[in-house]
């Protein structure tokens, strides 16, 4: 019998659902908030959730990839009181069933559901055998990584053309030799194209190969890259700087799988698999006329999109244990160990250059290791250091993986008697500030006040100016300095305000 989850915060949305759900014989339940239906997603099995998007703890859009990561992960019918294409958009990408605007129909819903259903019985009746993936190099535990593994089963399952997005750093290469290592063309060649350094004269000479003697130089016949390809996987790195000229004669190329050498006079036929992979985005780049509609169509049969880093904040550490013991048994030395300040740190970072940039960061920790067996904050580059603790003292909640600081911490509430001058108590709030400076210094954990307060007092002083929009009072309120000290402070460190 179907089992039916309804999270909204609507009791006569609810009422409706379940009634609705009773008069079909199938059984249901509702959560009124986020946190609840999942909670009931952990205590039973649903086939389908209808799910709102403004809930009191959240938008129910963000629920989608932990609804959508659970065993035999049920289908969700958004079902929301504002029509908003933009959130029609995130849903389909998140791979709900149907996007509904309240007031729906009841034989709207009745439909939606039943089909729905009759969808998910198909799909696990048929549904292949669990594929062991070898994802050697491809590490991740979160979500978002977890949903581009099962795109990569699907991928690595066909011989469909992949298209493989994300920023720098993400991995994108990476991503396309897992998928060739676990296809039917895994003992054949992977060969990588680096479009950007395409050029009308040297493009078909590159792909296709040359005959002797077809211009100056050629000595002797040379296969081109797409003949090397046969029979395995033709990788076309950063797609999206192709150069818009070569772009029509590269389209027939891909459709047909034939090619002529430069100088040659019969066809020829190459049997590859094509995966592209670029960091622009190539919609945006066809409505400015930079990039073929035709060849977007040809090169995105199917869509990986790799997330960035600070999305994926689970991973860090799993990455980082991954790299440092690939590390150590490159050198040949024993494991190290991590203390939590190490992760701590990692995770105050924002990681604009992704997987690359942490994988930079971790081995100067290693090399500033030594011998040690143990990895700590003091390992990792002064510039993340100090990049960190000037993020986490002017940061808003959200901003990276770590949220130790929501705003320049407060001093603790002076004990002076009520109604007390402010400039009485300055010895006390100036102290103050000395503790606050401290336990910004430990939670980040970095080193003792005595040896980072010159550059710490610096970069506290400009969050407060930042933060207040230098307002003098507000900052002297905030910071429990006394106006004097205030002043002394910004003449020492040349602050202008």
């Amino acid at each position: 019998m179907p089992n039916i989850l309804i999270i909204d915060d609507d009791l006569h949305v609810c009422e409706t659902l379940q009634s609705l759900v009773a008069r079909l014989n199938y059984t249901g339940r509702a959560a009124n908030t986020i946190a609840a239906g999942l909670k009931a997603l952990q205590e039973e099995q649903f086939d389908v959730v209808f799910l709102d998007i403004r809930l009191p703890d959240g938008n129910g859009l963000n629920a989608l990839p932990q609804i959508r990561s659970a065993k035999d992960a049920p289908e969700v019918i958004i079902l929301t009181g504002r029509g908003d294409p933009d959130g029609a958009e995130l849903a389909i990408q998140g791979g709900v069933w149907d996007y509904l605007v309240k007031p729906t129909p009841i034989k709207q819903t009745t439909l939606t559901l039943k089909r729905a259903l009759q969808y998910r019985e198909e799909k696990l009746s048929k549904s292949p055998a669990p594929v062991v993936l070898n994802l050697e190099n491809l590490i991740g535990i979160s979500a978002a990584m977890r949903e581009c593994f099962n795109l990569v089963a699907q991928a690595a399952s066909t011989d469909a053309n992949v298209l493989i997005t994300g920023e720098t750093g993400t991995g994108k290469e990476l991503t396309a030799r897992t998928v060739h290592a676990n296809s039917l063309r895994r003992d054949n060649r992977f060969v990588v194209v680096d479009c950007a350094a395409l050029t009308e004269t040297l493009v078909e000479s590159t792909l296709f190969g040359h005959k002797k003697g077809s211009f100056t130089g050629a000595q002797q016949d040379q296969d081109g890259l797409v003949k090397v390809a046969d029979k395995g996987t033709l990788f076309l790195d950063e797609v999206g700087e192709m150069p818009l000229s070569i772009q029509k004669s590269f389209l027939r190329f891909l459709q047909e799988r034939v090619f002529r050498p430069v100088g040659g006079t019969q066809e020829i036929k190459s049997d590859f698999r094509l995966i592209s992979a670029t960091n622009k985005d190539l919609d945006q780049m066809v409505e400015r006329g930079e990039f073929r509609k035709d060849l977007l169509f040809r090169l995105k049969t199917m869509h990986i999109e790799l997330p960035p880093l600070r999305l994926r904040c689970d991973d860090l550490k799993p990455l980082a244990m991954f790299y440092v013991n690939r590390l150590c048994e490159q050198y040949g030395v024993p494991n190290k160990g991590f203390s939590s300040d190490f992760f701590g740190t990692l995770a105050g970072n924002d990681w604009p250059g992704n997987v690359r940039e942490l994988f930079n960061v971790l081995e100067r920790a290693f090399v500033s290791s030594g011998m040690e067996s143990m990895l700590y904050a003091m390992h990792l580059p002064h510039d993340l250091r100090i990049k960190v603790a000037k993020a986490n003292l002017s940061r808003t909640p959200g901003e990276t993986c770590s949220n130790t600081f929501s705003q320049v911490p407060a001093p603790p509430a002076a004990s002076s008697a009520a109604g007390a001058s402010p400039a009485l108590s300055s010895e006390k709030t100036d102290t103050d500030f000395e503790q606050s400076l401290a336990a910004s210094l430990a939670a980040m954990h970095l080193p003792e006040l005595k040896d980072m307060k010159k550059l710490l007092e610096r970069l506290y002083i400009e969050a407060l100016i930042v933060q207040t929009g230098g307002n003098v009072q507000e900052i002297i309120s905030r910071s429990g300095l006394s106006r004097s000290h205030f002043y002394a402070l910004l003449k020492k460190n040349n602050i202008n305000l």
